[in-house]
């Protein structure tokens, strides 16, 4: 079978995790195919974002057990490929929550660039205490990234599980819609970012990332200062400016005609 399965429309393609009798549980299958899907789509010039979900009623339920042990014995890191994948790629992301997020599933969510959650089935569940398992993959760096300090621990140490209004309340979600439009608004949200060049998306996306860095409103200015120059020599910009100057000229020009 398939465990990852794309669909392509409007310059957006939809990555499904595709293991629902396992409720879409990360395995090294899964992975596998995870990384190559996108090791295809990101170079793709028909390709500007990326809408992830899971099939059926879950998003996904955490980390398989057996591969989770396998990678233990092999390197823990192998059983975070995929979601890291997803959090280091340079096209915008939108995570459409159709079902229970659960631990490494959690990890899938916060990998993401925007998070829309369905109103009804929508669950962000931490759970690795509750197993017995300390957070992994850079779940509470991200968590912590995304909402606050209050948050993460009631999540990630007092087991709080939260619906989709209330993943909305603290952050981690942006928007909460019906459950039946959940995909539509996902794919509407992608596509708006995907009618921009995929470099400057990238670039900008990667100054969004590290603003963490940023103390001080001169260091502000210094670090979007390069990106912003590399993008006024870039056709969409250079272009624009073009006919925009065009129109003025043509405006300015005496118009002809008899008296």
């Amino acid at each position: 079978m398939a465990y990852v399965t794309v669909e392509t429309s409007q310059r957006v393609a939809q990555i499904t995790l595709n293991d629902p009798d396992k409720r879409n549980a990360i395995s090294g299958a899964l992975n596998g195919e995870l990384v190559a899907a996108l090791d295809e789509l990101e170079p793709d010039p028909s390709i500007g974002a990326l809408v992830v979900t899971g099939a059926g009623k879950c998003f996904c339920a955490g980390a398989d057990l057996d591969d989770l042990l396998a990678a233990r014995a092999t390197g823990i890191t192998d059983i975070y490929e995929g979601f890291l994948r997803v959090a280091h790629s340079p096209l915008a992301t939108v995570a459409a929550v159709n079902g229970a997020a659960v631990g490494a599933g959690m990890n899938m969510v916060l990998a993401a660039d925007l998070v829309l959650a369905g109103r009804q089935q929508a669950r962000f569940d931490s759970r690795f205490l509750k197993i017995g398992l300390h957070p992994g993959g850079g779940h509470t760096w991200r968590l912590r990234n995304v909402t606050d300090r209050s948050t993460t621990m009631a999540m990630v140490v007092f087991g709080e599980v939260l619906t989709a209004e209330q993943a909305h309340s603290v952050g981690l979600a942006y928007q909460v819609v019906d459950d039946h439009t959940l995909l539509q608004n996902a794919h509407e949200l992608a596509a708006r970012a995907a009618t921009a060049p995929k470099e400057l998306v990238a670039r900008t996306k990667a100054t969004i990332l590290s603003l963490d860095e940023i103390q001080d409103s001169p260091a502000a200015v210094k670090h979007e200062l390069h990106p912003q120059l590399w993008s006024m020599d870039q056709p969409a910009f250079t272009d624009l400016v073009q006919k925009l100057q065009s129109q003025i000229t043509s405006a300015a020009s005496p118009r002809s005609g008899s008296d």
